[in-house]
């Protein structure tokens, strides 16, 4: 067993996932866990967008792989994961590499992305752009102890991300993480299974997140959790098969091809849902679906459902668009 097997199987607490839920919610309440003002520089948008492989924040603007955005160009749906970064010491890290701040308590510390929702407020005017001064807003929004198909215990949390301008609110951002109990046995990768055909839909892109791109998007984004770049973690504590592609990279490619398919440029959609299903791994072709569909009797505008699908026939991210 490794140095680091041990480190993590060493660690018990009898806190139930009921306790946990509880204490978190009780030791932030309704008040904001961080607020935060950063100025949306040039720089990270351009470093974003080549990371993505797109050497251009849109078509229409001036962008190189030499170049900066203007002020004032609005960023891509998605783009404010590249700022509001983690701001933590290393020893003040998990022991796979994630920041603590909203950590349950133990045994409740194994950190994975779940999902989410995006709103944006529409009025050009409270779009987030390049070159002005923003604040986040986070807060715990829930924290729920949820069974399992295993029998095995969870922890639902809900987070609320506000970003806020001189114009307003111009973006919230809800995401669920799930924290479920930190390992105690090693898991051993699965067999890779047999690849199949991809689908084919009316609207599809293939794309491949190599180890370079992954780590430059942990480098961006200050992302220190050890299952996109360790594959020494990966295989001998997480049991996964390679390294895993982070839930942000999934859903911005989504947006990107979103955007690419229907207004491009600047637009961006009113809001996106989006629910992580099964990882998606480094070296791995997977597809992009887009599809156009009607959103129903209650919202008349068009709406968009998108899904990503491995290479061997697994649904890995399922996403819904509003325009």
């Amino acid at each position: 067993m490794s140095r680091t097997f041990r480190r993590l199987a060493s660690t018990t607490s009898h806190t139930s996932a009921f306790e946990a839920a509880a204490e978190i919610l009780q030791r932030f309440g309704d008040k904001p866990i961080s607020v935060r003002e950063q100025l949306l520089d040039a720089n990270q948008a351009r470093l974003l967008s080549l990371t993505l492989g797109r050497p251009k924040l849109h078509e229409n603007d001036r962008l190189t792989a030499n170049g900066e955005p203007l002020k004032g160009t609005p960023l891509p749906a998605g783009y404010h994961w590249a700022y509001f970064t983690p701001r933590y010491l290393e020893k003040d890290l998990g022991i796979d590499g994630t920041d603590k701040t909203l950590n349950p308590l133990a045994p409740w510390t194994r950190r994975m992305w779940a999902g989410g929702t995006l709103e944006w407020k529409q009025m050009s005017a409270n779009l987030l752009r390049v070159g002005s001064m923003v604040t986040e807003i986070t807060r715990i929004k829930s924290a729920e102890a949820k069974q399992m198909k295993s029998g095995d215990w969870m922890i639902l949390a809900g987070l609320e991300k506000t970003f806020e301008s001189d114009n307003g609110v111009a973006l919230i951002d809800k995401r669920q993480w799930v924290f479920q109990h930190e390992l105690t046995q090693r898991k051993q990768p699965p067999p890779k299974p047999e690849e199949k055909p991809f689908p084919e839909g009316t609207h599809t892109r293939d794309l491949i997140q190599t180890e370079v791109s992954l780590f430059r998007f942990s480098a961006l984004t200050f992302n220190a959790h050890k299952v996109h770049y360790s594959r020494d973690w990966c295989h001998n504590v997480e049991g996964h098969r390679d390294l895993v592609v982070h839930g942000p990279v999934n859903l911005l490619s989504i947006l990107d091809f979103y955007r690419d398919v229907t207004k491009g440029g600047e637009a961006v959609p009113r809001s996106v849902a989006y629910r992580a299903m099964s990882p998606v791994y480094a070296g791995e072709k997977y597809r992009i679906l887009l599809e156009k569909y009607s959103a129903g009797e209650e919202e008349q505008r068009p709406s968009w459902k998108a899904e990503i699908v491995d290479s061997f026939g697994k649904t890995c991210v399922k996403a819904s668009i509003v325009d």
